[in-house]
């Protein structure tokens, strides 16, 4: 039985593991709604996996909050978001020359408008 639990032990720490492209940089944990995710933000692309046990999510349902979470975490426009309702990875427009916010800043996002898709992001930053 240990030796059950111990293999059960590390199946679960697995779940958390990045992609190979962003391994080695930190993850943020944002949340979003009732999501929750660790957000690893390199360069131009940005990864989110979703940490919270969900009833049977759908990718429609939770790829909004997990693109909210990533515009949180990095300051930057989601261009496009592409996974699965557990890891997503996302294509980030900083802006020409723009600089990544600093981690460590936390900001109230709400989703506002969705529709063929695509929704706003209203971020406001806690005081």
């Amino acid at each position: 039985m240990r030796g059950f639990v111990v293999i059960l032990m590390a199946a679960l720490a697995g779940c958390n593991t990045p992609g190979p492209e962003f391994r080695g940089t930190d993850p943020v944990r944002a949340q979003v709604g009732r999501s929750v995710f660790d957000v690893r933000v390199d360069g131009t692309r940005a990864q989110a996996i979703r940490v919270n046990s969900e009833w049977a999510p759908r990718l429609e349902a939770v790829a909004p909050r997990g693109a909210a979470a990533i515009a949180q975490v990095s300051g930057c426009r989601v261009v496009r978001v592409w996974g699965d309702q557990a890891v997503m990875v996302a294509e980030i427009d900083c802006g020409e020359g723009a600089a990544l916010l600093p981690r460590g800043h936390a900001y109230d996002c709400e989703l506002d408008h969705i529709h063929g898709g695509y929704a706003e992001l209203i971020c406001t930053p806690r005081h």
